[in-house]
């Protein structure tokens, strides 16, 4: 079993890059935007816990840890396979496949209508007064604007500066993960080392 934070960062990229292509080949339909959003945000995150957690219970096991050390190696592969999903995934949509990434910006755009419908329809379902139904449906039809053929034409959520923004994100939920398995991890101080030689000594 290897304990290279590295090694596992690329594992953790494999694995990324695997989920992707299922996706992509099996569910790259009118669910396409739909499924990649549940893998993001449901697959995706267990998966990099579970790498974390394998990095640092591997070294763990067999050596004593401070928070900092904890922390390293669980961000490190965390960051190494993240990285690299991010450009690989970018590259992909952008220049091997355009037209996926055409299929996933149409499918965002129709997804956040159909969320704004639905909430304009609950909402309007339990006003009473005549004065605010008029109201939400002024709001609602100022909102509609944004969803004009004009208004979506070229739009796109996977360019350079979206990709770095969801990097950003991502960041967080690693930084947070590390923190606490840095905090779990630190139940053995690494000064009982030098006291424990010297006692045998």
């Amino acid at each position: 079993m290897t304990k290279s934070p590295s090694t596992i960062g690329i594992i953790l990229f494999i694995a990324t890059m695997i989920v992707f292509f299922i996706v992509y080949f099996f569910f790259s339909g009118i669910h396409y935007f739909d499924i990649s959003l549940k893998a993001n945000a449901f697959v995706l995150p267990l998966l990099y816990a579970g790498g974390a957690f394998w990095s640092v219970k591997v070294y763990w096991n067999n050596h004593r840890l401070n928070f900092r050390q904890a922390f390293k190696r669980a961000f490190i592969p965390m960051f190494i396979g993240g990285i690299l999903s991010i450009f690989s995934i970018y590259a992909f949509l952008n220049f091997v496949d355009p037209q996926a990434k055409s299929l996933l910006n149409y499918q965002y755009v129709h997804t956040q209508k159909s969320e704004l419908d639905k909430e304009y329809t609950s909402a309007r379902k339990i006003m009473k007064h005549q004065k605010d139904i008029d109201e939400l449906d002024q709001k609602y039809k100022e909102r509609l604007q944004s969803f004009t053929p004009a208004a979506v034409k070229g739009k796109d959520m996977l360019t350079a500066s979206h990709f770095s923004g969801y990097f950003a994100a991502i960041l967080i939920f690693y930084v947070v993960l590390s923190l606490f398995f840095g905090a779990f991890f630190r139940t053995r101080s690494v000064h009982e080392e030098p006291i424990n030689q010297e006692n045998q000594e």
